[in-house]
Parts: C-alpha cells; structure tokens; sequence
C-alpha cells in the first residue's frame, strides 16, 4: 500500500480574505493583551527606549519566523507568541538584575525549553493528556476572552452592540465573511463616534541593538527558572492542546524544540522567549480562519507577516494600537474565538465518563486562578487529571 501523496504546496493561492483578517486579529489579540507588560518590564529595568524598541523587534521576528516556518512545513495553523505572564514576572523580577544578566537568564530558560523538546518529554505529558480534557482546556482558556465582549457593551454600547448584530446577520447568510464584515463595520462606527484616535500615531523604524549575555545564580533562580516554568505550563501546554482540540495532530516536540531555538537567537538582543500561542492560535485554527480546514495554516502564516510588519516598526506600535478603542479590539476577538470555544466544549462532553473531569477543568481554566506564580492552564489540568483519576480509575 502506497501513501497518499500530499498535494502541492500553495500557501497563496489556498489563502483567502477571512484567512487574512483571522492572521490580523490573531496577531492584534496577541499584541493588544500584553504589549503594555512590556513597556513596564522595560521602564521597571531601567532600559532606554531603544533597548526596549529592539526587544519588542526581536520578540516579533522571532514569533514571525515560527509561525510561517512551522505552518508550512506541517501545513497546520501553527502561530507563535511571547508569554504574557512571563512578561507580567518580568516587571516584578527584573528590576533588580542588571540587563546583561537578564539576558543570560533568558538564555538559559531557552536552553531548558530544547531539553524539553529534544528529549520528547513534553510530547510524552501532552499524549497522555485525554482529549476531553484537553478540548475543556481550550474552551476554559478563550472562555474569558470570549465574554469580555458583553463587559465591553458596557462601556461601549453602541460600539459593541453594532458590531454583534452585524456578526449574527452576516453569519446568518455568509458565515466565511461574518468577522471580516464585523471589523470594517466596527471601524466606521468607531470613527462615526469619534473613537479613533491617531494623534500620538508616527513611523519609526525599529533597530537591534545587541547586548552581551552574562550569567548568574541570582538571575537564573529569579528569571530564568519561572520564565521556563510559566512557558511550559502556561504557554505550551495549552498551544499544544489547541490544535490537538481542532483536530490538528501536529507532533509536539519539534514544535517546543523549534521555539526554544529561535528564543537562544534572539535572546542577546533582548527578547525574553517565545512560546506556542493559545488563544491567538485558536483564531487561526476556527472555522472563521477558512472553511476549509486544510488550508487553515495560511492564516497562521498571515499572523506571521503581520508579525514582521509589526516588528519593523515596533518601536510605534504600542501608539497604532491605541489609536483604535479598547472595546473594539476586545470585541473582534471574542467574535472569532465563539467557533472555537463551541468546539471545545463540544469535544469536552461527548465521553460521558470524562463529562465531570473536563468540567472542573473547564471551571478552573477559566477562573483565572494563579498559585505560586504559574497560571490557570497548568492547574485546570492538574484538577480535571485528579478528579478523573479519583472518579475513574480502574472503576
């Protein structure tokens, strides 16, 4: 029996409009939700403007190289991000640490990330993970984000009321374009009620500046060691299970392997790792990113470009981006992450036996809860694996 041959490769001609708008609004949620971390990670080090202009370059660069090199070569929508609460530990942990030795950390928790990959430990932990759980993962994960948009009505009613209508009647006679329609709708109201902004708005090409790592036993305990354990547990993890919960049997140890490389090489020029994308992933991966699902990679490698744009002029994005009201930002995401938590929790209640397990994994994931500075991801799963051990276990 002869395999199947895999038909040709043709990332532009399988792309498509919501393949392009989905790669935006994935690259635009990643950025929106924690770009401000790093500015105040920065500020807290005592870094000058364009130390912190080339940390954001080198995160970006990174994060595009992945996430087109990896969605082609495993033809998956497979997008990369830096970890938001790696940069939220930053603020607090890097104000004590000279720069040089900061930069040795993120060396080291670079080289503690390929370990993991080489050694296939971490693809062994995901396999083991039931699918059930892993799909309740997922849903608890976008939960949050997902309802943010009925927390924006609030303070934006018009605004967001106007762009969830809008969605529900395009989806109703042309789902393929429902969130592209939504977003061009959302700008214009945003401009008819005077919510644009583009005054703070100016180009200025970002540069690399390149710092010289050097290591110490303070900087690894307090930097590098957490930086690798939110990585694994927060980021990982919960990017593994996202595409695995889409259907996406991508293996999970190149995919670490590739990321902790790419994190070793733009390390000295200030960039604190990058790791698989969960949320912004789940974009890329939903319905809305093409109807067809085999050529869904296109919109992660749309993500990527917009990376690229993005970090060449890095050093005023955080201004673009406030040129545009927070409620609509929040809005447009939820709207194209609703497929995906459908499946999720689809997925997460179809074996009866499993249904209470993936439930707790669910309610847990999606309080927020954080213990010993490591997120709500890693402890729904240790949660669901507990009570599906005590409930199940050679019952």
């Amino acid at each position: 029996m002869t395999d199947v041959p895999l038909a040709p490769l043709r990332p532009l001609t399988d792309s498509s409009p919501s393949a392009i708008v989905a790669g935006f609004i994935a690259m635009m949620t990643g950025v929106t939700s924690s770009l401000v971390l790093m500015f105040q990670a920065g500020q807290a080090a005592g870094l000058s403007s364009a130390q912190i202009s080339s940390w954001i370059w080198a995160l970006f660069m990174g994060m595009a190289v992945c996430s087109i090199g990896l969605s082609l070569r495993y033809r998956s929508p497979i997008t990369v991000a830096w970890s938001t609460p790696g940069a939220a530990l930053l603020i607090t942990s890097l104000g004590g640490v000279a720069y040089p030795e900061a930069i040795g950390a993120f060396i080291t928790c670079a080289v503690l990330v390929i370990i993991c990959g080489i050694t296939g430990s971490f693809e062994r932990l995901v396999k083991r993970l039931p699918t059930s759980l892993a799909a309740a993962l997922l849903a608890g994960i976008l939960f949050k984000i997902g309802s943010e948009i009925f927390v924006a009505a609030q303070h934006r009613t018009g605004l967001v009321l106007g762009m969830f209508f809008t969605y529900l009647i395009v989806k109703r006679y042309s789902p393929r374009y429902a969130v592209l329609v939504t977003l061009l709708v959302g700008v214009a109201l945003s401009g008819m009620l005077g919510l644009l902004n583009f005054s703070g708005f100016a180009l200025e090409v970002a540069m690399p500046i390149w710092t010289t790592p050097s290591f110490s036993i303070a900087a690894t305990v307090s930097i590098g060691i957490p930086l690798f354990v939110v990585a694994m547990t927060s980021q990982n993890m919960p990017g593994v299970a996202v595409l695995r919960a889409d259907g996406y049997q991508v293996p999970a140890s190149p995919l670490i392997t590739a990321t902790g490389i790419i994190s070793l090489i733009t390390a000295p020029f200030g960039a604190h790792g990058i790791n698989l994308a969960a949320i912004s992933a789940a974009i890329c991966t939903g319905p809305h990113a093409h109807e067809d699902r085999d050529k869904r990679y296109t919109a992660a490698i749309w993500c990527g470009i917009f990376y690229a744009i993005a970090g060449v002029f890095g050093a005023t994005l955080a201004a673009l981006f406030a040129a545009f009201p927070r409620e609509l930002v929040l809005s447009i995401a939820a709207l194209a992450l609703f497929g995906s938590i459908i499946n999720g929790l689809t997925v997460a209640m179809n074996e009866p036996k499993e249904r209470e397990a993936a439930l707790i994994t669910f309610m847990v994931t999606a309080s927020g809860l954080t213990l010993f500075s490591i997120g709500s991801a890693f402890w729904g799963i240790v949660a669901g694996v507990l009570t599906l051990l005590i409930l199940n276990y050679r019952k």
